[in-house]
This record gives structure tokens, sequence and C-alpha cells, in this order.
């Protein structure tokens, strides 16, 4: 059984983030400085400012590469690292103007982060630390200079409210956007996985069931063919009828078989004891065999691909699906079955045709689950389709399937070789 992938942290995710809205954070103030010392000729302690912007560039550095270690990401740590955010933008407001300064908006952009990426404590306590330090600006701070040049200070500050503004919401909106990403995501991912688990346990089910079977059939095809032998021997009068009996018996030597090559292959990944052969070899073995078995049945087969063709590891739940998909394609037409299989060094593309009927709109949303078949009662347990579903999945491929032009339906397998690579020695 596959294993379950696991789910990405969404503490490391929103980190991650939180690193780039800080360097777009630095970068804003360090531009506001420079247009307030340049453009505005405001004489500002530039030596803490710089500092600060300086201190905090160098931890997000830091914080960058503590995201490469493999550690895991509480929500504690995330948030510190918004509270540290609020510390930063404190204290380069206390050297800038402290509450008048109109940039103060910026306390609602970690809030907003907060809220949206941890649980509702945080969130309050957020509250109080941003509510605490804009209290302490409105009394402790170094008084913002007025302008040298020729501007209207109030209508720069009400210009600054407008940036501080146009800044928040534009990163409150790119962070919140991002988030509904990734929950979507996440439960999409979910979702898929709880629909592996009841497809892995419907398999383990199947398994079992497989098992019992072999155990249960196993006396009585053995009484029906002690029987068979002797019907052949007594018939030899009449060779039509022993004919008949010929084949019957020989059906059911074959029954015998496959039970015993389900019974030899309990839980052995490579059913086929690691035997390697070239992939051009091991699709033409599958076909001849299954050819041995469907007498009468018209094939067309096209090869193509690289060549010699890459060397892989004979799989036999491989075989059986593709052998299931090829005895649907000739339950449906047995005049005009299609076999078409390309390559190259990383991936198969085998198609199986027929001219049947095809899949109905609602038979294509419901194909590839278990117990579903198209065909009349009691020609099918709707097995085929889903066994193969499920090995090519557990294997990384997928299977695809569509109505042809001019009637009939195409199953496309679609296999990359590196699940069936033969791994040399080193």
């Amino acid at each position: 059984m596959e294993p379950m992938p696991s789910l990405p942290s969404t503490n490391a995710i929103n980190l991650r983030r939180l690193i780039v809205l800080r360097c777009i954070a630095l970068a804003g103030q360090l531009l506001a400085v420079w247009v307030a010392v340049t453009s505005l000729h405001m004489a500002l302690p530039l030596r803490p400012l710089i500092g600060i912007i300086a201190a905090m560039a160098l931890f997000n550095f830091m914080t960058w590469l503590r995201l490469r270690r493999p550690w895991p990401i509480s929500e504690a740590e995330l948030f510190g690292h918004l509270v540290l955010d609020v510390v930063a933008l404190t204290a380069l407001l206390y050297f800038s103007g402290g509450s008048t300064n109109p940039f103060v908006i910026l306390y609602l952009l970690p809030l907003a982060l907060t809220a949206a990426a941890l649980p509702a404590s945080y969130a309050w306590a957020m509250v109080a630390v941003s509510m605490a330090c804009y209290t302490l600006l409105m009394f402790f701070y170094v008084p913002l200079p007025h302008s040298q040049a020729e501007h209207d200070d109030f209508g720069l500050h009400v210009l600054g409210m407008w940036l501080g503004f146009l800044l928040s919401a534009a990163l409150i909106a790119w962070f919140a956007v991002r988030m509904g990403e990734t929950r979507r995501s996440r439960d999409r991912l979910l979702a898929q996985m709880r629909e592996d688990e009841l497809r892995n346990e419907r398999i383990v089910a199947l398994g079992t069931l497989a098992a019992g079977a072999a155990h249960e059939l196993g006396t009585p095809l053995a009484t029906m063919a002690v029987l068979a032998k002797e019907m052949e021997r007594d018939a030899m009068a009449a060779p039509p009828l022993r004919d008949n009996l010929r084949v019957l018996r020989e059906q059911i030597d074959r029954c015998k078989s496959i039970l015993s090559s389900l019974s030899a292959s309990v839980g052995a990944s490579r059913a086929e004891g690691g035997r390697s052969v070239q992939l051009e070899n091991y699709l033409a073995d599958v076909v001849t065999h299954w050819q041995g078995m469907r007498h009468g049945v018209s094939v067309r087969r096209h090869f193509e691909g690289t060549r010699p063709s890459p060397e892989i590891v004979a799989e036999q739940t491989l075989s059986q699906a593709i052998v299931n998909i090829l005895n649907n394609a000739a339950d449906s037409s047995p005049d005009n079955v299609e076999i078409s299989a390309r390559w190259n060094e990383q991936e198969l593309v085998l198609e199986i045709s027929d001219r049947g009927a095809g899949l109905t709109p609602d038979a294509a949303r419901t194909a590839g689950q278990p117990f579903f078949s198209t065909k009349a009662p009691g020609q099918g347990l709707g097995l085929g389709l889903f066994l193969a579903h499920a090995t090519l999945r557990r294997l990384g491929g997928s299977v695809q399937m569509y109505n042809r032009e001019g009637g009939g339906l195409c199953t496309q397998l679609i296999m990359p070789l590196s699940s069936l690579r033969v791994e040399r020695p080193s």
C-alpha cells in the first residue's frame, strides 16, 4: 500500500509569506526615509532608523535560513515573528513622529495577519500588543521635523496616510488571497487522501476475498478436472464431444493455474520474481499471452519508441491491468481491437481501442468505480477497470478513457517508467 503524502505545514507556508511581506515593508520604509531626507529635506535621525531597518533585514535573512531546516514551526514561533515586526515598527515610528506619523496605520498589517493565520487567542494578544505600542507612541516619541521644502505639511500628512492605507490594504489582500489558496489546496489534498485511503481499503478487502476464493475453489476445480478427464476418455467415440471436453479441461487447468499464481504472489511487490525484460518484449509477451486466451479476436498492434527499449522489472499486477483492459475491448468489439504503444526513456503510453458502443456520459463519470460494469448482468463483476485504475495509480500512472471518432472507446494507460526501472547495483 502506497504511503500517504504528508500535509505541508501551514505555519511554514505563512512564515515564508511573512518573509516576502517583510521585504516589501522594509523596502517601503527605506524608500520613505530616502524621500523624506532627499526630497522633503527633513532632519530625521538616520542612524537609528537605518540601524533598525538593517537589523530587520538581517533577521529576515536568518529567518529564511531557518526555513531551510527540518525543524517544525509552531504557532508560538510565528506569533513571535509578528510581535517582533510590531516592535520594529514601533521603534521606527518612535524616531519619526510617533502617533503623528501617517504610517501608523501599518499596525493593522500584523494584526490582520495574526487573525488570518493563528487561533483567536493569538489574535487578541496581538490586539493588546498593538494597542500598547500605539498608546505609548502617543506620549513618547521624537517629534517629526517640519519639511524644509515648499510643501504643505498637512497635505503631506494626508498623502502619507493615503500611501500607508494603500500599502496596508494591498499587503493584507495579497496575504488573504494566498491564505485562501492554501486552504483550498489543503482541502483538495485531504479529499484526495481520503479517496486514496478508501480505495486502498477496498483493494485490501478484495485481496482478502481473492485469497479466500483461491482456497475455496481449489478443491472443486480439482474435482472438475478429474471428471472432465474421465469424461474425455469415455467420449473417444464421439469426436465433437471429445473436443468440447478437451477445451473444458484446458479451461479448468487454466483456472487452477491462475489460482496457483495468485496464491504464490500474495505479499510480493514484484510477482514475477524480479525478472527484468525489455519493455517492448514485455508488452509483446502480455499481448501474445492474452491472444492465447481470446482465440478469434482480431488484433492490430503498433509499437514505437526508442530502440533498444528501456529495461524494466516485469510487474504481474500491471500485466493483469493490461489484460483486463484488453478483455473489455474484446468484449465490446471482438473483430476490431487496436493496441498502440509509445515510449521513451521516461514514460510509456499504451492505448487500447475498440469499435464498440463507447461510454455514455453517465458511464464515463462512474467508470473505474468498484462493481460498476456496462456489461449485461452476469457477464462481469465490474472489478477489472477498478483494479486497472488502482494498479496504475499505485505505480504512479493514470488511466484515461474517451470515445473515438466514428464509434468505439480508447483507453489510455500512462505509466512513468521510473516505478518499473531495473535497479542496477552501484
